[in-house]
């Protein structure tokens, strides 16, 4: 399927990424109305709401429900980052981040071969668990670049690609997304998918990735974070 042909329901691929992205990390998922929910064990304890353009009800009955404690976060899915932002003032909820976007790839554009490290330092290990694919590269004993992916119904979900700082601006993070890629095609896959940091937007737009909406997170709160690494 083409980018253009998967914008078309954000909903949808809303609903792919949360169950990719909360396989990666092994959290519990439920539904509110519509959209679905996870709960984030392992940061804040807390479940964390999201929805893809949802009704002035439909905000009102999940900003209540983000409002009842602090670490509760909603993320919303839009092109229309100003209306979402005016209702979360309304309903007493602050922008925590909002520079965030949802990307997705034809993975027929991608390799489906193992990359291959310049650096003769650097080691990969590839390994997989419970269906995650997880990608590593070292320096001896040195975390150097890390990722992980999800193949959901036909859907890689690519989650935490992570360079670390003392090794970046090396190439790594092409590098991980590829290996990672490679590891996705042994699976019946047609597309990519994940939320991209600033950062992150420019290395997948390098990659042919296509931004597809604005990823807005909310919360009663001032503490924001990264959905696609922390």
């Amino acid at each position: 399927m083409t980018p253009e042909a998967m914008v078309g329901d954000i909903t949808h691929l809303l609903e792919v990424w949360v169950a990719g992205w909360a396989g990666c990390r092994g959290y519990e998922t439920r539904t509110e109305g519509r959209f679905p929910a996870a709960l984030r064990a392992d940061t804040t304890g807390e479940w964390e709401y999201f929805a893809s353009d949802p009704s002035d009800s439909e905000f009102a009955d999940l900003a209540a429900k983000t409002a009842e404690v602090p670490a509760r976060v909603l993320t919303i899915l839009t092109n229309d980052v100003d209306r979402y932002t005016v209702l979360a003032q309304q309903h007493g909820l602050n922008v925590t981040s909002a520079s965030q976007t949802m990307m997705v790839v034809d993975m027929e554009t991608q390799d489906a071969e193992d990359p291959w490290l310049s650096d003769d330092e650097l080691t990969l290990e590839s390994s997989e668990s419970n269906g995650v694919h997880h990608a590593v590269v070292r320096s001896g004993d040195r975390l150097a670049a890390s990722g992980q992916v999800l193949v959901i119904n036909g859907t890689a979900v690519f989650d935490k690609i992570v360079t670390e700082p003392d090794f970046q601006r090396r190439g790594l993070g092409s590098f991980i997304m590829k290996a990672l890629a490679a590891q996705a095609f042994e699976h019946d896959v047609e597309d990519g998918l994940l939320l991209a940091s600033l950062d992150g937007q420019k290395l997948y737009s390098h990659l042919g990735w296509t931004s597809v909406c604005h990823v807005l997170m909310l919360s009663a709160s001032n503490e924001g974070s990264d959905l696609s690494v922390v």
